[in-house]
């Protein structure tokens, strides 16, 4: 869960919109790696298809959708972000240690002894939360989106035992419709503004 730490803190500070979401979908690949290593002991057919599913999504749908979007706007860069670089890792900094203290009080009966297992999910869903609000793009809007639903079913691993099948995917699911509906807009705010500048969608009101 390290690693899920320090690719949030990557994303805090990454500008390049296709090295986002290369480091997206590394979260991807690393949660799904993450389902089957943690329950190595009891591995089942049910976890194997949940890990699947995540990374097959998460790991390589979603970024090739992201990456295509940036191809059809021909924009490279997030561009002028509300907070900067050095700010925001500073803000990631305050997150994680806030999010270390919650992992300090929450108690899970039967959660997984995995080492920072629920601060890393705190941490990844404040990342995405503050990529959202902290972004003008509308592209890194929805990378945030898909941030935030790591870091929920991060949290969700750690219960996944008495989580029913259906409920992981209708996660995946939920997360693969909002996605696909923000490419969608992401589309039609290039086409209109011909920027991905979701501020200028305030030029509608009136």
């Amino acid at each position: 869960m390290t690693m899920l730490i320090v690719l949030d803190l990557a994303l805090l500070s990454i500008s390049l919109l296709n090295t986002g979401i290369m480091v997206v979908g590394l979260q991807g690949i690393l949660l799904g790696l993450f389902v089957i290593s943690s329950h190595a002991s009891a591995l089942s057919l049910r976890l194997v298809i949940i890990a699947s599913v995540g990374i097959a999504i998460k790991g390589f749908v979603f970024p090739l959708l992201l990456r295509r979007a940036v191809k059809e706007a021909g924009i490279q860069r997030e561009i002028r972000p509300f907070v900067g670089a050095s700010l925001s890792l500073l803000i990631g900094v305050a997150m994680l240690l806030a999010a270390l203290w919650i992992g300090s009080k929450i108690s899970i009966n039967g959660i997984i002894d995995v080492p920072l297992a629920v601060p890393a999910s705190f941490m990844t869903m404040f990342t995405g939360l503050f990529l959202v609000i902290a972004r003008k793009t509308a592209l890194t809007q929805c990378i945030g989106y898909i941030v935030f639903e790591n870091g929920i079913y991060a949290f969700g691993v750690a219960a996944v035992g008495q989580t029913p099948l259906l409920v992981e995917l209708g996660l995946l699911l939920d997360a693969f419709v909002g996605v696909f509906v923000m490419g969608i807009a992401i589309y039609h705010i290039n086409h209109e503004f011909d920027s991905m500048d979701a501020t200028k969608l305030s030029s509608l009101k009136g």
